[in-house]
């Protein structure tokens, strides 16, 4: 576990509390992997969100700890770590409301899988989105959604929105087998 958290110095580091939460719950070494992984694809997005649209609102804080934990339900269903399945979304989310994490913050657990049902924040958005492009997964009517909130905040064309995402995730994907790679490198147990 302390290789996974510590190894590619490059990474940015987890927010403070993450780190001995995934030690408490048993968090295998590659999950731990893969958080760190989406939380460093999260910042750049944030940060690369905030110079884009600096009118569009967002809770980077809370878009940084849902991509460090989104997961987090996997430390309980370990076969999704290396196989499909959705039923660390809800455990996640439950696990992290009984650390005593915040539920706005515990929701990303649970919600970072779907983003097209009523009221679906910018900051799921953009937790969903770092959890696909991380692996160089392009997902298009994720992006559409973010497409969407990026123009009005700019008052931009949709399809300028559009070009300036697509250049962003298409240099972000354009690590992942590195990140992929990274992350394979970990036990699953």
């Amino acid at each position: 576990m302390k290789r996974a958290l510590t190894e590619w110095p490059g990474l940015r580091p987890l927010p403070p509390r993450v780190p001995p939460l995934l030690r408490k719950v048993g968090a295998p070494p590659r999950l731990a992997a893969h958080l760190r992984l989406v939380h460093d694809v999260a910042c750049e997005l944030v940060e690369w969100v905030g110079r884009y649209s600096p009118g569009l609102v967002v809770d980077r804080s809370a878009v940084l700890f849902g991509a460090a934990t989104h997961d987090i339900g996997k430390a309980l269903h370990v076969a999704e770590l290396s196989g499909p399945g959705g039923r660390h979304e809800k455990a996640g989310r439950a696990l992290l409301l009984t650390h005593g994490v915040e539920p706005r913050l515990a929701r990303f657990a649970a919600t970072h899988g779907s983003w097209t049902g009523d009221g679906v924040t910018v900051e799921e958005l953009l937790v969903s989105l770092a959890d696909k492009v991380w692996k160089g997964k392009r997902v298009t009517d994720l992006e559409d959604l973010v497409v969407v909130r990026l123009a009005d905040a700019t008052g931009s064309e949709r399809w300028e929105a559009f070009l300036a995402l697509d250049e962003f995730l298409g240099t972000v994907a354009a690590d992942a087998e590195r990140r992929l790679a990274f992350q394979a490198s970990f036990p699953v147990a």
